[in-house]
């Protein structure tokens, strides 16, 4: 049985089938069809709820943390132990939430499609906001919040001004003055064991440790590791497959956060992408910048690292950057661990070095190293919101104007994340010139033979990964001017 709250609501599940998304749970069981589906796929963010859990402070205080997620693609199993928020949820005692207030009052909403998407990513924004900082704050924060909501009347001026009075104007709501009772709930049904939903032909479970992952992965080899489920879920919205058999790793606490030591930073496979941010940005501004691109803000708030390895998809953000920086992986299987660089993790198309019942425990990303250069750059049809059509990640050490190594990766070139080793060679030993960057350029055609499909040409692709290599070199000849922003379409 699993547990969470709907806004106040105690709910518990036992015989729900696990491929019950979050969005048709509220529509379909509990007759809450405030939240919309527009895409079934986590793009225009119609379905956004948000979810609040317990979290300490800075001063080790419990407070809520909330967050937004897409509801089409999150399964009811990892509500467990959480508490869930609709639209439905934010009037009290007949008035309006500040945040549908003010867009009623900067007339944000037009057709009122997409309005409870918008709604529910401003309440987020507004409960993760300082009402005191500068409007230059709000609006990029603003920007941010809103990448993943998608209004097809074009009417983002008034919906951004909405925004704006939400996060400035921002006074105490029925959530502020019920959350030392709010987490008194949810102290009280914290997971203590293993949950379980089983509709009788399919079952989900969900560990608390990873020694109870190890064992349950065992038993169950078939099973499907759920974490973030933004790849997962797909398969049932999108390609309507049935998945038996789901092992959700959400709640295992030793899978989750990050810790930073001297020579490295050992992140949990299961640790949410926005909470990723922070950590590599500090050591490798690019891989930041990177990251918020990646996708919305709701899939970074749902998707994980380990998970953007494991689905060992061609064109992931990530691979690439960690493969130029020698990350590695730290695998489980039972009580056995193995560490495995990650450029080697990656066979074929979606097929790893993966054993049967192996998965992802951490992912270690070496520290920046004086002497060493980092440059990331995606390119898509959209900055934000989108998939690569080419994404490029150049780690190099230059010194005395020759370039001593080099670690560069791509994706969207081969059928997997690979490192450019024939553009590496040219490169390694040899002067940092015009000349010499024009040949590893011709070396890029040796190591790849990218393929055509909707987002690119093989010609495209190929023409790209090399101006990324001409535009690493701009930069790093140059390093007085900020030209780090990153590539696009």
């Amino acid at each position: 049985m699993i547990q969470f709250l709907l806004n106040r609501e105690l709910r518990s599940e036992q015989r729900l089938d696990p491929n019950v998304t979050v969005l048709n749970y509220l529509r379909e069981h509990v007759g809450k069809p405030g939240t919309k589906e527009g895409c079934a796929s986590g793009d225009c963010g119609a379905c956004t709820v948000v979810v609040g859990e317990r979290t300490l402070d800075a001063g080790g205080r419990e407070q809520l943390r909330y967050r937004t997620l897409n509801s089409c693609l999150t399964f009811v199993s990892s509500l467990h132990g959480k508490q869930l928020i609709t639209v439905e949820d934010l009037k009290h005692q007949g008035r309006l939430h500040s945040v549908q207030q003010a867009m009623v009052d900067c007339h944000g909403s037009q057709c009122g499609f997409c309005t409870p998407g918008f709604v529910m990513s401003l309440f987020a924004l507004q409960k993760n906001s300082d009402a005191d900082a500068e409007p230059t704050a709000h609006h990029a924060k603003a920007h941010e919040a809103l990448a993943g909501n998608l209004c097809r009347c074009t009417g983002y001026r008034p919906i951004l001004a909405a925004a704006d009075q939400a996060c400035c104007q921002a006074s105490p709501d029925q959530f502020d003055d019920r959350q030392a009772e709010t987490l008194a709930q949810l102290r009280a049904i914290a997971p203590q064991e293993i949950a379980e939903l089983n509709s009788g032909d399919k079952r989900c479970l969900v560990p608390l440790t990873i020694a109870d992952l190890a064992d349950l992965y065992g038993a169950h080899p078939e099973a499907r590791l759920l974490a973030g489920g933004t790849d997962l879920a797909l398969e049932v919205t999108q390609f309507h497959r049935s998945l038996p058999v789901m092992i959700y790793v959400g709640n295992v606490a030793e899978m989750k956060g990050i810790e930073s030591f001297e020579d490295r930073l050992e992140i949990g496979a299961a640790t949410p992408l926005t909470d990723c941010v922070e950590s590599l940005a500090a050591d490798y501004p690019d891989f930041g910048e990177l990251l918020q691109r990646f996708a919305s803000l709701q899939i970074r708030n749902q998707g994980t690292l380990g998970g953007n390895i494991g689905n060992a998809s061609p064109i992931g953000d990530t691979p690439p950057l960690l493969i130029a920086l020698g990350a590695q992986l730290r695998l489980r299987k039972g009580d056995a661990t193995r560490t495995l660089a990650l450029e080697d993790y990656f066979l074929d198309y979606r097929v790893t070095a993966r054993q049967d019942s192996e998965f992802i425990e951490k992912v270690i990303v070496p520290r920046a190293r004086a002497g060493w250069a980092f440059r990331a750059y995606k390119v898509s049809k959209r900055l934000d919101d989108d998939i690569s059509a080419v994404c490029a990640a150049f780690n190099l050490r230059i010194a005395d104007g020759v370039v001593q190594e080099a670690r560069i990766a791509f994706g969207g070139m081969a059928a997997i994340p690979k490192r450019a080793t024939a553009c590496e060679t040219a490169l390694i030993g040899a002067a940092w010139y015009p000349g010499v960057i024009e040949r590893a350029c011709q070396a890029l055609a040796e190591d790849f033979t990218p393929l055509s499909d909707f987002r690119a040409s093989k010609e495209y692709r190929l023409l790209i990964a090399q101006n990324l290599l001409r535009k690493c070199f701009i930069e790093l000849q140059t390093p007085a001017v900020d030209t780090r922003v990153t590539a696009y379409v």
